[in-house]
């Protein structure tokens, strides 16, 4: 096989508005919304069906309702049968994924037109029952609705939240906030500066929707005729923050309270905080309010190449100019971006300080607040400016908007792409993500 030179553009896109875990999308299932982004998507770039020759889909939750969830959506979208159809899982940066891996796939010569995407129904996530079906309780189905009042008196099995299982690491057994406060403590990032980061985050995102930035892509969620959800609902519900910064006081740090002080979370997990030992008087920093929520939603963009693109009369955004996946320790995922953008940074052959727009994933205040810190301190890319200028995150980011899993990569590409057209004089961007198990994607783009 021989690998062609082409060059890869993204020519369109659309996402669902987010929804906040347990309201306006928990009903839908996670297939149903990928399919309304891909069909948004398609819609948006006046791209016929005929002409895509595969889904690439990023989904964190799996579940056999929607096994391979690229190819049920890909049909149910009425898109070619021959259409090549693959779901990819690399957590929190698992439809960055998607996009690297159709860029791939069209310069391997597999096909030409791509829609990458991403979706994640929280409100969706089981409650598993976990154990063999060797168990005399979990032979069957029948047989599990026969013996159901014995499950939980069983030692061979186990009633499982699949969404705490899944925030945990299975490595280093810390969940991701834990991670985040690990950060904090490492790099002495205190509570009033995340909650100030947080605050920013939320008045940015209100304020993209009120200027029309969001409308450029975001397109309403409607069953039956009636609008379901048409804006991003946590900014919209968590309005007051922005009002009344006080609030953000209030909300009880995790694991620093009554029944887990923070002398405990070092007992439990100061291993991983590198050239600290707990001290009486320190204080816990990470809370609900300075981090991001759960989140349902979907979003997708088509990935080409120039020349296809240019044939079929599609509006390219930006080039692809190059991609980075680092991983680095479970318990210090949140940095991992800041290992990750080097290696993008450079093949792409583009300095940081030319980016003139970047898209951070903002799991927690504290992993952000972190990059900034150990990206200047290691590689010389000062992040903090770039926020400072409005450079970084300009309509919000995770903290307000949510954090639907699986679709977050692609929803940083949609903001990177219509922040870069929006501003005159950009030219180049980034994006960047942490993922669960300690992995950092980030990917460049040249505006076209």
């Amino acid at each position: 096989m021989k690998a062609a030179s082409k060059t890869i553009v993204i020519a369109g896109g659309a996402r669902t508005p987010i929804g906040h875990l347990s309201r306006s999308l928990a009903s839908l299932a996670p297939d149903a919304l990928l399919v309304d982004a891909i069909e948004s998507a398609l819609a948006r770039a006046r791209l016929p069906k005929a002409a895509v020759d595969g889904v690439i889909a990023g989904w964190v939750g799996q579940a056999f309702s929607a096994p391979n969830i690229a190819r049920v959506a890909a049909l149910r979208a009425g898109l070619p049968e021959k259409a090549q159809s693959v779901t990819v899982q690399n957590n929190c940066v698992s439809s960055i994924e998607s996009i690297a891996s159709a860029a791939r796939f069209i310069l391997a010569g597999e096909g030409d037109v791509y829609v990458a995407c991403g979706v994640e129904v929280m409100s969706r996530f089981p409650y598993s029952i976990d154990g063999s079906r060797a168990s005399k309780t979990l032979r069957n189905l029948d047989t599990v609705k026969a013996k159901w009042s014995e499950l939980l008196a069983s030692t061979d099995v186990a009633v499982v939240d699949s969404m705490e299982a899944g925030l945990t690491d299975p490595v280093e057994r810390i969940n991701m906030a834990g991670t985040a406060e690990v950060c904090a403590q490492i790099y002495g990032i205190g509570r009033a500066e995340q909650d100030d980061y947080a605050r920013e985050s939320f008045r940015r995102a209100l304020e993209g929707w009120k200027n029309g930035f969001y409308q450029t892509h975001v397109v309403p969620v409607a069953r039956g005729g009636a609008v379901v959800l048409e804006k991003d609902e946590y900014p919209h519900l968590r309005e007051d923050l922005v009002e009344k910064p006080a609030m953000f006081a209030k909300a009880p740090t995790l694991f620093d309270n009554s029944s887990y002080p923070l002398k405990n979370f070092y007992a439990d997990f100061g291993r991983h905080i590198s050239g600290r030992t707990y001290q009486d008087g320190m204080k816990g920093s990470v809370t609900l309010f300075n981090s991001c929520g759960r989140s349902d939603g979907a979003a997708a963009v088509i990935v080409t190449t120039a020349e296809k693109a240019e044939a079929l009369g599609l509006d390219v955004l930006a080039e692809i100019k190059g991609w980075g996946f680092v991983g680095n320790t479970p318990a210090h995922m949140g940095v991992a971006p800041a290992l990750a953008a080097p290696v993008a940074l450079q093949r792409a052959g583009v300095a940081f300080d030319a980016l003139d727009q970047i898209e951070l994933h903002e799991p927690f205040a504290a992993t952000v607040l972190s990059i900034f810190k150990l990206g200047k301190d290691a590689f010389g890319h000062d992040w903090a400016a770039k926020n400072k200028a409005g450079a970084l995150n300009p309509n919000g980011g995770s903290i307000a908007l949510g954090h639907p899993l699986g679709a977050t990569g692609a929803r940083l590409m949609l903001n990177l792409v219509h922040a870069l057209r929006k501003n005159p004089k950009g030219r180049y961007g980034m994006l960047a993500a942490c993922a669960g198990g300690g992995m950092g994607g980030a990917l460049v783009v040249e505006k076209r």
